[in-house]
């Protein structure tokens, strides 16, 4: 458990009967987040087949999948999900990403954030990965800042696809801090 200003950030791994929020936090962030000129057939169509809660349903019972939720009093305002087995599309790294790390914007600056990537590094470690990747967005500036102060380095791109589309991202690998 952490400390933010607010008061004790909640950790806890996700449950089944989390798929609902997660579902919904997720399509909040992602619309929040990648939707700044309207929403297209496209887009929808990517939210309604990919962030579902039989998806999340789905994900949480593989084995090669951890998803942490941040539990705050109301509900979730959070989550990190670990994936084992994937290998970075560009540059160094492990076979292990860390594929999706959401927090609400009204959460943000909470230390929530925070609290979920060091958790998430942490059970990284214990999978034996010591260099986790991610991808992010090239154009969430903020995202990219937040990953870099937390020790992880641009160390390629990729390109996000939604059916013929592609949407430039880094690849950002976590760099230890050497003791």
């Amino acid at each position: 458990m952490a400390e933010s200003h607010q008061g004790k950030i909640s950790l806890r791994p996700a449950r089944s009967e989390d798929a609902t929020s997660l579902a919904a936090l997720s399509i909040e962030v992602w619309v929040g987040t990648y939707l700044r000129r309207g929403v297209n057939d496209l887009f929808a169509g990517y939210i309604f087949s990919e962030l579902t809660p039989e998806r999340f349903q789905s994900l949480l019972q593989q084995q090669n999948e951890t998803v942490i939720v941040s539990q705050n009093v109301e509900g979730i305002d959070g989550f990190i999900r670990i994936s084992e087995g994937p290998t970075p599309p560009a540059g160094p790294g492990s076979a292990v990403e860390i594929a999706t790390l959401y927090v609400q914007p009204r959460h943000h600056g909470r230390g929530v954030g925070r609290a979920l990537l060091q958790a998430g590094l942490k059970r990284c470690a214990e999978l034996g990965a010591e260099a986790p990747w991610l991808t992010t967005n090239a154009q969430n500036t903020a995202a990219i800042a937040f990953y870099q102060r937390m020790g992880f380095e641009i160390s390629g791109q990729t390109h996000f696809r939604i059916g013929e589309e592609g949407y430039l991202n880094q690849v950002l690998t976590y760099q230890p801090p050497v003791a």
